[in-house]
């Protein structure tokens, strides 16, 4: 999950001002978390916890209310609209970073992404990116392959993981949905070398680039063993001292393990 945070806290200030380019300071003076990365520590909080999801979205709404939420989900959180909103939005594959590494097997990381997607994005498309989000996330902290997480992801979830970057990068412009988002991150992710690469490629892309990072640097972070200590410290400095507990708290109790082979 830690991936995700940093992914979000990088591509924060490019959001508004895409830059479609890899050449830029990693972590910016001016670099800052969003909703992004509070939804993504409520759930590490509810796993953590066995609080009940719903209820602390809503309890990290009311202590971050200005973080940057999409309407629909500001209703929501102040319980204007009740129950799930048929959402389609990527928040749905922004913040389920944490099913992917709290559970034994794909099976049960996928059941965690739709049970924790679904409280607000019942919509397929919203629960088809969280659940290839979460389900790539376990392939790659367990040792498959790119070849084998694109295929799976393809296959399972129909997404055309088949452009390249620079075929992606000139036309991309800001898109909020799943299946507008999703496969752009895959596509920064499996062209990448490192972890930074993976981020540095998402942030070119432009579009929505804080959840476009976020997305890409969950699943780079297990594939590629961690975050850099460097770049970990960086981010994790911009947090307050409670969503940087809870992360430390995830991070410890749910550590990647050395990649096989």
């Amino acid at each position: 999950m830690l991936g995700a945070i940093v992914g979000d806290v990088i591509g924060s200030i490019y959001e508004w001002n895409n830059i479609k380019t890899k050449d830029f300071p990693l972590v910016g003076q001016h670099c800052f978390f969003t909703d992004d990365t509070v939804l993504t520590v409520a759930l590490a909080d509810a796993i953590l916890s066995g609080r009940d999801y719903g209820a602390l979205m809503r309890h990290y709404y009311a202590r971050y209310p200005r973080a940057g939420y999409g309407g629909r989900f500001h209703d929501w959180a102040l319980s204007i609209v009740e129950g799930p909103y048929n959402s389609w939005g990527n928040g749905a594959a922004m913040r389920v970073s944490p099913a992917g590494h709290a559970y034994d097997s794909l099976e049960a990381s996928l059941r965690a992404a739709t049970r924790f997607t679904e409280v607000t994005h019942n919509h397929p498309e919203g629960l088809k990116g969280a659940q290839a989000v979460a389900g790539a996330i376990y392939l790659a902290r367990t040792g498959s392959s790119k070849d084998e997480i694109r295929r799976y992801v393809e296959q399972t979830f129909g997404y055309d993981l088949s452009r390249t970057l620079d075929e992606i990068r000139p036309t991309y412009e800001f898109d909020e949905s799943c299946q507008g988002t999703v496969p752009e991150a895959f596509a920064a992710f499996l062209e990448s070398v490192d972890f930074e690469d993976a981020i540095r490629n998402a942030v070119s892309l432009g579009g929505d680039t804080d959840t476009l990072a976020c997305i890409t640097g969950s699943v780079a972070e297990a594939f590629y063993g961690g975050v850099p200590e460097e770049i970990a410290a960086a981010v994790l400095a911009r947090l307050d001292a409670p969503l940087r507990e809870v992360t430390t708290r995830f991070l410890q109790r749910y550590p990647l393990a050395p990649r096989p082979g």
